[in-house]
């Protein structure tokens, strides 16, 4: 009779899941799908992720287009030449006779591979010690949150030198610096989400079936905190360009021939009275991207915001 019993409602227990699992699937695509409505109607963010996926393009694919490398001296103009379509130089030359529009696109992909890379970094530590402090709680979450304040006591810019000062003025290097420093508000931002979730009900419902806390963080907790961290990435990549850039400025960042729009800033300020547009123009390349990574953030925060859904 038991047996009976369970052949005939057992199916309907396995529909009845997966009814549940693709309803809750169903409601997940509907929320980001409707984050994505609201981020389109939002047309200063919508304009920005246009404008930053143009300059990106410009940056990575442009260089092929030209006639002149970023490190190639035109012998006949050593020296600051305004604009000329017919010897290939688009914004002129710097002092040293090399393209201008090829250095800016090249300092474009520098600084657009710092800011994305050295993000990267700082989300896989951030999201990694917040989760882990704000679902273990107790002696896990006063140590890792002790180490977070000592961190943020040192100046970022000095620990930044000092580990440039070690282990030399690598390019890659400078990735992993700058998001060491960056994932300390990141790791707060997740451990207040992670605290918030943790006594939810399906938290709760995953730790009765027997799932271990790695799994149950890797497959309830950062999901669930996605959109935060996605507005979070977006705010952190222009804070990222700028730290490199100031580095450059100060001669800390890319060495030469390679450069980065920081490192023009720096050189355009030393020529600034004799060709202005050495400074003018990569300033204008760099406020356009910092600009649009944060009006995106704003939109992005707004779209994905729960109070207004």
């Amino acid at each position: 009779m038991t047996m009976e019993f369970f052949k005939i409602f057992s199916p309907s227990s396995e529909r009845n899941s997966k009814s549940l699992n693709s309803f809750k699937g169903v409601e997940e695509r509907s929320l980001w799908s409707t984050a994505i409505q609201r981020l389109i109607l939002n047309r200063a963010a919508f304009v920005s992720a246009l404008l930053i996926i143009f300059l990106a393009f410009i940056c990575f694919v442009g260089p092929y287009f030209l006639s002149w490398s970023y490190d190639e001296i035109d012998w006949d103009l050593i020296e600051a030449t305004p604009p000329n379509i017919n010897n290939g130089h688009y914004l002129g030359t710097d002092s040293l006779g090399r393209d201008l529009l090829a250095r800016i696109l090249q300092g474009g992909q520098v600084s657009f591979q710092v800011g994305l890379l050295a993000t990267m970094v700082a989300v896989i530590i951030g999201v990694t010690v917040g989760s882990l402090a704000g679902f273990l709680g107790g002696w896990v979450d006063q140590i890792l949150m002790r180490i977070v304040d000592i961190l943020y006591v040192i100046p970022l810019m000095f620990f930044i030198i000092i580990l440039m000062v070690i282990f030399g003025r690598n390019f890659y290097l400078m990735f992993i610096a700058i998001g060491f420093v960056e994932w300390l508000t990141m790791s707060r931002i997740v451990r207040g989400q992670t605290m918030a979730l943790r006594h939810k009900e399906f938290i709760d419902s995953a730790r009765v079936s027997g799932s271990s806390n790695t799994r149950i963080i890797l497959k309830h907790i950062i999901p669930n905190i996605l959109g935060v961290v996605v507005v979070y990435v977006t705010l952190t990549i222009p804070q990222v360009i700028l730290l490199e850039s100031f580095l450059s400025f100060l001669g800390l960042g890319v060495q030469p021939p390679m450069t980065s729009w920081g490192a023009l800033i720096s050189e355009g300020a030393r020529e600034m009275e004799i060709t202005p547009r050495t400074l003018i123009i990569p300033a204008l390349f760099l406020s356009t991207a910092l600009f649009s990574f944060n009006f995106l953030g704003d939109g992005l925060r707004d779209a994905l915001d729960p109070r207004d859904r």
